[in-house]
């Protein structure tokens, strides 16, 4: 009698787990159980990177500054780089300043796209320990860089003061660009991520890929005047088009990048669903191949 007792003791305590379909096999509703995970996760990212490193949060100043100066020499004055100066308040942006607002949104999703893409690889030691939504790795190693973001931020409301830039109401919508930005990276993040699991390369390749994206995102030269559907879908096709573009309108004012920023939020989407479909595809075998 004991041992069925016992027997039926554990089949009442049983929980069975079975795989489930569509949308609910994401399981999206276990980040916010994980929420502190998360917290911890973001903060810990933060002090690694400025604990040991002499300069401190400077860094954060520092690089898009030094950046900035170093454009406006080598493109504006050596190089002559074509720039048609838009005119705020009567006062026309000069260059610096037109470079430092499209530096704004590139490092942070440049930055987060670099930690988010190496992130289950690095934690491999966490990932072969315990259960938790392995999504929240590369969301914490994207959501750390708001950090930086926000103190390079501080640093280009002290530029315009300096050169006596007026702001734009559009300002209102900033909060919106920043998280199409930080969108965008773990959309890209989620993708290499899960690869670099599998193909270590990935990891090699993520600094020539975030170079190269550099180059073809309009932070260092302007789009051209022509607004017409050709020129809108060839720079659409980079999502950060149009978040760089909407961050100038934030600032300054202007026309709207409406069709730029339609085609990057749309190609944005894509890559989101996407990737998390495949990410949770492969987070089976996260523990096994890291």
């Amino acid at each position: 009698m004991a041992s069925t007792s016992g027997a039926a003791e554990v089949r009442k305590a049983s929980r069975v787990i079975r795989p489930t379909r569509g949308w609910a096999s994401l399981h999206l509703w276990e980040l916010w159980e994980y929420r502190e995970l998360l917290y911890f996760l973001t903060w810990r990212d933060v002090k690694v990177r400025y604990k040991q490193a002499v300069l401190g949060v400077l860094w954060a100043i520092l690089q898009p500054v030094i950046t900035m100066v170093v454009f406006t020499i080598v493109f504006q004055r050596l190089m002559g780089a074509r720039y048609d100066p838009q005119v705020v308040g009567g006062q026309e942006i000069p260059y610096a300043i037109f470079v430092y607002t499209g530096l704004l949104p590139w490092n942070l999703f440049a930055g987060a796209l670099s930690r988010s893409g190496t992130s289950l690889v690095g934690n491999a030691n966490l990932l072969t320990k315990v259960y938790f939504p392995r999504l929240v790795i590369p969301m914490s190693a994207v959501i750390a860089g708001l950090v930086d973001f926000l103190i390079g931020l501080g640093v280009y409301f002290v530029l315009l003061l300096a050169y006596g830039l007026p702001l734009s109401w559009h300002i209102v919508l900033l909060p919106a660009f920043v998280l199409l930005a930080m969108v965008t990276a773990l959309a890209c993040g989620l993708w290499l991520s899960a690869l670099n699991v599998l193909y270590r390369d990935v990891g090699y390749v993520i600094p020539f890929l975030t170079q190269l994206w550099f180059f073809v995102t309009p932070v260092i030269w302007q789009p051209p005047a022509d607004n017409s559907f050709k020129w809108t879908l060839a720079l659409g096709l980079n999502p950060m088009t149009g978040v760089v573009e909407a961050f100038r309108w934030a600032f300054t004012g202007g026309a709207p990048p409406s069709g730029l920023l339609a085609a990057s939020f749309a190609i944005v989407l894509v890559l989101l669903v996407t990737g998390l479909v495949y990410f949770k595809r492969m987070e089976r075998t996260f523990a096994d191949v890291v």
